[in-house]
């Protein structure tokens, strides 16, 4: 089979591969769609993982069973499915709490294992959940949209919980506007984007969201407006800002992925007078059900989201070249 792979830091091709048996427990799933997400860069130069070389990237994917273990049971070969791919330990500490994205040992197919940016990918068959009719290219949008619900959930923002009425994400990409389409999904009334692309924010108010640009003298005239604010840059100076922005009693969402020796400056009067909330999202986690039912209730917004749909050969110098039209979204290999 084709298959994008990771042979070496820095080092990515197009590889043709033997598929191997099929391993008890698991499934043999065709990949229909796989999306690409700056993770997948940092596989690649050995800044994320434990740089297992080599390795097929991607794990955000969907597919069709193509053949199961004789041990499976719960699906049939023809179903459509979207993968979980990540591999907690299940006896750790944080597992045992439930928190499998922070297990200590966690591995995750197309980091540790090999991912979906093939033809052809082996898949415990417990990480499959069925999509039904749903589009694979909207289906492999689970697993991106599952990291921003665990934020919303570490913000105490889900289940039921009551929403912000003014909240405000800070960076137009893709996650940044996952994030403020799954605000609006989850009852928020007002959902603002700030962004310093002014094409982007024209793309966020077609989507139903409202704009402001980042650094704007509109933007200061906000000052502790917001009940919640996210950063979705990984720029450490932004993620500073948020404080100043909030209005009492706000929280604010470290979502974004900092440089891991940046840090910032915070006053904890501040967070003590003004009974502020500051937590972070470690985006891993294991919400894909709820991801898709997300998208099956949305109405197309999320999957205007991706804005390359194309062949495996075609993805690949997305992975060594950082795209500079601020259209590009997200890019997903797609099957015939």
């Amino acid at each position: 089979m084709k298959a994008i792979r990771f042979t070496g830091k820095g080092e990515a091709s197009l590889a043709e591969l033997d598929l191997g048996d099929l391993p008890a427990g698991h499934a043999l799933v065709k990949v229909k769609a796989a999306g690409l997400c700056h993770t997948d860069i940092d596989v690649l130069h050995a800044r994320y993982g434990d740089g297992a070389f080599p390795v097929v990237p991607g794990h955000e994917y969907a597919g069709e069973i193509a053949a199961l273990a004789a041990d499976v049971t719960g699906f049939r070969t023809g179903d459509r499915v979207a993968v979980d791919p990540n591999l907690p330990c299940g006896t750790c500490p944080s597992c045992r709490k439930g928190l499998t994205n922070l297990c200590r040992d966690l591995k995750a197919y197309g980091v540790s294992h090999d991912g979906g940016f093939a033809e052809y990918s082996v898949v415990r068959a417990e990480h499959l959940h069925a999509i039904g009719d749903m589009p694979y290219s909207v289906a492999a949008l689970a697993e991106p949209l599952a990291c921003v619900l665990n934020g919303l959930g570490a913000a105490g923002l889900r289940h039921g919980a009551p929403m912000p009425k003014d909240a405000l994400v800070i960076g137009a990409g893709p996650i940044g506007l996952f994030l403020a389409l799954s605000l609006k999904a989850e009852g928020a009334e007002n959902v603002t984007v700030a962004d310093i692309n002014e094409s982007r924010l024209a793309f966020a108010a077609e989507l139903g969201l409202g704009g402001i640009v980042s650094g704007s003298q509109a933007l200061a005239a906000k000052r502790r407006s917001y009940d919640f604010v996210a950063d979705a840059t990984g720029i450490a100076s932004v993620v500073e800002g948020m404080i100043d922005l909030l209005a009492d009693g706000g929280t604010a969402l470290v979502f974004g992925v900092c440089a891991p020796d940046a840090r910032i400056s915070v006053a904890p009067f501040e967070i003590f007078r003004r009974q502020l909330k500051l937590v972070g999202s470690h985006s891993l986690n294991r919400n894909i059900p709820d991801a898709l039912d997300i998208l099956k209730r949305d109405d197309g917004r999320m999957a205007k989201l991706v804005s390359h749909r194309l062949p495996l050969a075609d993805i690949l110098p997305f992975f060594t070249k950082k795209p500079t039209d601020p259209a590009t979204m997200k890019v997903q290999f797609v099957a015939d």
